[in-house]
């Protein structure tokens, strides 16, 4: 009946009965990928600059913030840029160059107005263990500067196709336990290898394994130099800063803000005392050789002396190739983890494919100013954060001061003590080191994944940071298979409630374990005697689908009457592996069996499955097939809040839903293919197929008299929209079978 006639003649709907589709039409898939093909383009090349969608509208409201936290992290990642190219066992300019790109590019990109875009601890570690790796295989071939360079390029270029083809959702298969493991396992392995740069000490590899770093700088105590009244003096003055000033900041609450500036500023304050001493105490005691007393940055190129084409070698991209994966992954994952961590806590989202589009280019162009691998700060990008920033313009001040500091105080970074830079090192990526409160929140939270923090954090401190990363991205994997191949599900009972505002009484259905309930005094009663009513946990898929098979058909091997009585059943008529009880024993069994209820109806509780496939559905006939040859008779098989037509699709092509019996669609994924024999169809099955008896049955129920419109089409009766309505339709049928 259409609507309007249906209007007229005063009915009532739930649900518009032309939208009382049984399943999905192929038509849909295809209308929903090739609709307004021009306008998807359109939109997605917009996409590509999100700067177009703010920039228009930007007011001097927003400038004052903008310049307030551009020149703040300016100041920050001048020393930082530097340290860290010291750390990437690079050139200091390198790291300005770095800085500069980074905050530049990503502005135009960006989609997350707090990120801060540039040289990064643990990628610049990532990087000196490339160099390291591509100079073993390639002794004297290739230099630093070049190594980093294409790195950047190729790393950069693999994010931006991973962008553009808007795959970034792989990086959720990356949990926040295991991105913090990996995290603080670097931060502890740069903090130790920076420790022996503070104090002096020298004579081993300091990129070698983390506890052989601390164990060999242990033994070097004793050959601490006088770097270390630089390096020393320096860490501790900069703690001393920002405990400072956040008593300050808590005992005088009217001068917070002045108190967050001076905390910013303690990096470039602490770098300029630490230098200016380094220059009074080294300006005159340079010897023979041309050496200092204590080791200084010396000279440090003005401008950009390095800008480049990217000079790609087939020997050094053969050499670099199995760093790749973990380049790329500390790239995209950093970055990501902390642009989301800034939207969510800020208020606004972002987008993952178009951060990754941002860092791609970003990278791919930084490479032809000869920088090295940038991505995401998590300090600096709290920084700017709290500085007040308003839109990713910021990043265009802050490149402004990057130039300021490469062409007008290059002269005075000649004088910047390593060890200082060490100090600022020690002290940026001690904050990376997951709170025992955050470690123990793992614990509570999921003791598994707390596991896989700590692995993530030992292999790195005993072997790498590459093999760290690999370890925590495989352990969790594994462990999201584990869930997927293992799922829980419950068989449940009914309890009554009360609604205490209407006084009515409904139903509802718990486990019969009582898994989750506390109060004893609550009464779970099995639904109706031979009906079965089972709730799935994750969506139904060829890695659980065996599980699914058993436990339904033991639940009901265990639970419910044998169709057959086995003391008429000779021992050579018996199948292989169904022999039943024996000889001697089966009468008291049948007696037993005589017990138990005879299985009339399995409900099963769709509403956490979102996805089906083709093997499941063959498992799902299967186990529908075992469970009739069991009751020897047909089983009727409901399903509860199927939300998906396309899991309605695949149900009913199964043969499900609609009453027809098992023999219909015995197999819907042969391996090999099975020709059924007419012959072979058991009796009780051919006389319920033929009177269609189930079919019958399931429409007898509904009620086509009451002026409403099903919101399941009586195409389906056996799917019903909830599963109060399901065990009700299966408990109905008990008395009609």
């Amino acid at each position: 009946m259409a609507l309007s006639s249906a209007k007229r003649a005063g009915k009532r709907f739930i649900g518009h009965p032309e939208h009382a589709i049984p399943v999905a039409s192929s038509v849909d898939w295809v209308s929903q990928v090739f609709v307004n093909p021009t306008q998807h383009i359109k939109d997605y090349l917009i996409s590509l600059f999100p700067i177009l969608t703010w920039i228009t509208r930007y007011n001097p409201g927003w400038l004052t913030g903008d310049l307030i936290a551009g020149l703040t992290v300016g100041m920050v990642v001048i020393p930082q840029g530097m340290s860290y190219a010291v750390l990437a066992t690079l050139p200091a300019e390198y790291g300005l160059y770095s800085s500069f790109v980074g905050v530049l590019i990503y502005c135009f990109f960006a989609t997350s107005k707090d990120v801060s875009i540039g040289p990064v601890a643990v990628m610049s570690l990532t990087v000196a263990q490339v160099i390291k790796h591509v100079e073993s295989r390639s002794p004297g071939e290739f230099d630093g500067p070049q190594i980093a360079s294409v790195l950047a390029l190729i790393t950069g270029f693999i994010v931006l196709g991973i962008g553009l083809l808007r795959i970034g959702w792989l990086v959720e298969f990356i949990p926040a336990p295991a991105v913090s493991g990996f995290m603080t396992g670097s931060a502890i392995s740069i903090a130790a290898g920076q420790v022996p740069g503070l104090m002096g000490i020298s004579g081993f590899d300091t990129r070698a394994a983390t506890y052989k770093v601390i164990i060999n700088t242990l033994k070097g105590l004793p050959r601490t130099r006088l770097d270390a009244a630089w390096g020393l003096p320096g860490l501790v003055g900069l703690y001393l800063i920002r405990l400072g000033c956040i008593k300050g900041g808590k005992r005088y609450p009217q001068r917070a803000r002045l108190f967050f500036f001076i905390s910013v500023l303690r990096n470039a304050f602490v770098i300029i005392i630490l230098t200016l001493a380094a220059w009074l105490y080294c300006r005159h005691r340079r010897n023979d050789a041309g050496r200092y007393p204590i080791r200084i940055l010396l000279t440090v190129p003005s401008g950009f002396r390095h800008i480049k084409q990217p000079s790609i070698d087939p020997g050094l991209l053969k050499a670099m190739a199995p760093e790749l994966p973990v380049a790329t992954i500390i790239l995209l994952l950093e970055h990501i983890a902390i642009s989301k961590s800034f939207g969510r806590l800020n208020g606004y989202k972002i987008n993952p494919n178009q951060e990754l589009i941002a860092i791609g280019v970003t990278n791919t162009i930084g490479s032809c100013f000869g920088a090295y691998p940038a991505t995401g700060s998590f300090s600096r990008s709290a920084l700017k954060s709290k500085s007040g920033v308003r839109t990713p313009a910021a990043g265009i001040v802050t490149a402004v001061v990057v130039i300021v500091a490469l062409y007008g105080l290059t002269d005075a970074f000649f004088w910047i003590p390593t060890a200082g830079l060490s100090a600022v090192i020690i002290h940026a990526v001690a904050d990376l080191v997951a709170s025992p409160s955050q470690v123990f929140s793992y614990w509570r939270v999921s003791p598994l994944e707390f596991f896989i923090w700590l692995a993530a954090v030992l292999v790195t401190i005993f072997s790498s940071i590459e093999n760290g990363i690999y370890t925590s991205i495989a352990a969790s994997l594994v462990l999201l298979l584990i869930r997927v191949a293992r799922p829980r599900g419950a068989f449940l009972g009914k309890v009554l409630v009360r609604e205490e505002s209407s006084e009515q009484e409904r139903e509802i259905f718990l486990p019969l374990t009582r898994a989750g309930i506390t109060n004893p005094d609550v009464k779970i009663v099995p639904p109706s005697p031979g009906v079965i009513v089972y709730r799935m946990e994750e969506s139904y898929l060829y890695p659980n689908a065996s599980i699914m098979n058993s436990v339904l058909v033991d639940y009901v091997k265990e639970n419910m009457r044998r169709g057959r009585d086995m003391t008429n059943v000779k021992l050579s008529e018996r199948p292989w592996n169904d022999p039943g009880p024996s000889r001697g024993g089966a009468a008291a069994d049948q007696v037993i069996n005589e017990t138990k209820p005879v299985l009339h109806a399995v409900v099963l509780d769709f509403s956490t499955v979102s996805h089906i496939d083709t093997t499941a559905i063959q498992a799902l006939i299967d186990t529908r097939t075992e469970i009739d040859k069991w009751a020897n008779h047909p089983v009727e098989f409901h399903f509860a809040t199927v939300l998906s037509p396309w899991i309605r699709r695949a149900l009913v092509a199964g043969g499900f839903g609609i009453g027809i019996s098992a023999s219909k669609s015995r197999e819907i994924a042969a391996v090999v293919p099975h020709r059924e024999d007419p012959n072979e169809i058991p009796e009780y099955e051919k006389d319920d197929v033929e009177s269609g008896d189930l079919k019958k049955r399931a429409s007898s129920s509904l009620n086509e008299k009451s002026g409403y419109a099903p919101l399941i089409g009586t195409e389906t009766p056996f799917f019903h929209v909830d599963l109060a309505a399901a065990v009700k339709a299966a408990e109905s049928g008990i008395g009609s079978a």
